[in-house]
């Protein structure tokens, strides 16, 4: 059974903000969890049904990851409950209301997330000037268009897989989720030598055992191709993806896929967890008291926030990439070696390192977080 929600603990939040513009017809939640370290930095994300319950849940995992990642920034999320797949029109109406709304709150700083992207950083920086993620225009790194949360997942495979009986040379790889995270983590990962043999989206899973074609399924997705639909491989049911027999499996996508009632078919043996909180915490510690290896979320996909943060100080894209190279590989062999030698699992022992961080910068704080 999951552990009961409870918001508020010695590290946050300092902030739970709910907005509401009725004009606009916008409903939405910020969480502004810590800000030790600098002010927070999250994506903002558009879902039907985000809860408060997530956005704290995805906030803590900003400032553990932001910590990890030794960021002078602290960590919060924000979401609004509509249709990510809205028009251009409403979505610009909604996000230029809900940042202009949160105009004061400059303890927030935005980024993009599921159902949002560089153009609306764009809005939302013409209406507050507080956002990451710009477009490449507004002298923005355009962390979607070369892949930067791809890339770190790589990064963080090939510390990884020395914890495993494999090689990531022709490693087998499936991932749940293949938007802009899991498809620039296949192509990275293709390119060091991987074999992606099964991808999923909202429509379905594609699965063929001797690996997809990534830049022709690429191509096809790009069109509006739903990835079962490409001729490439086996059409199959969406949650197959998460149960066929591979070496490395990526989620990619929504919050808790797996939970301990779900994984009694889970194959692989090594997870990168490219989505925040994609497992229940009772089945992370399931799945490795079998002996799989996991990373969680916040050191294996830290690149996406780490470029966030770099651009928002200047830096380049380059540089901005080296850093996420050199902080991945340092966190992943870092949290891996804590929880082998240690005896407890990857989340505990990445939640430490972060901890440990987070409460460092709370002590040089008059009052502590605020």
């Amino acid at each position: 059974m999951s552990e009961p929600f409870q918001l508020g603990d010695k590290l946050g939040p300092v902030k739970v903000i709910h907005v509401q513009v009725p004009e606009a017809d916008v409903k939405g939640i910020l969480v502004v969890d810590n800000v030790a370290a600098g002010p927070a930095i999250g994506g903002l994300r558009i879902a039907p049904d985000v809860t408060l319950e997530e956005c704290f849940r995805l906030a803590r995992a900003m400032t553990l990851k932001n910590a990890s990642a030794g960021l002078n920034h602290g960590g919060g999320k924000s979401v609004m409950i509509g249709d990510p797949h809205a028009s251009r029109d409403r979505k610009e109406k909604m996000v230029r209301a809900f940042a202009k709304a949160l105009r004061g709150e400059t303890d927030y700083i935005f980024g993009p997330d599921m159902g949002t992207d560089e153009l609306c950083m764009g809005w939302v920086k013409d209406e507050i000037n507080r956002a990451a993620g710009l477009p490449k225009a507004l002298g923005g790194i355009p962390l979607d268009e070369l892949g930067a949360t791809g890339f770190g997942l790589s990064v963080a495979a090939e510390v990884a897989v020395e914890y495993c009986d494999f090689k990531l040379e022709g490693a087998r790889v499936s991932i749940q989720g293949f938007g802009s995270v899991g498809i620039h983590a296949a192509r990275f990962l293709s390119e060091k030598g991987a074999k992606i043999v099964a991808v999923s989206d909202s429509h379905g899973t594609l699965y063929n055992p001797e690996g997809i074609d990534i830049s022709a399924l690429t191509a096809h997705k790009s069109q509006g191709g739903a990835v079962a639909d490409f001729s490439g491989g086996e059409k199959m049911d969406g949650p197959a993806v998460n149960f066929i027999e591979t070496d490395i499996w990526i989620p990619a996508a929504r919050p808790d896929v797996l939970s301990r009632d779900t994984i009694g078919d889970f194959k692989a043996k090594l997870i990168l967890q490219g989505a925040n909180i994609p497992i229940t915490r009772d089945a992370e510690k399931e799945l490795e008291s079998r002996g799989v290896v996991n990373v969680p979320d916040f050191i294996a996909n830290a690149g996406g926030v780490i470029c966030a943060a770099m651009e928002y100080q200047g830096q380049t894209a380059q540089g901005a990439f080296k850093a996420i190279e050199e902080k991945i590989r340092e966190n992943t062999k870092e949290v891996l070696e804590r929880s082998r030698k240690d005896g407890i699992s990857a989340r505990e022992a990445a939640e430490q390192l972060a901890t440990d961080r987070v409460e460092a910068a709370m002590e040089t704080r008059r009052f502590g977080i605020f």
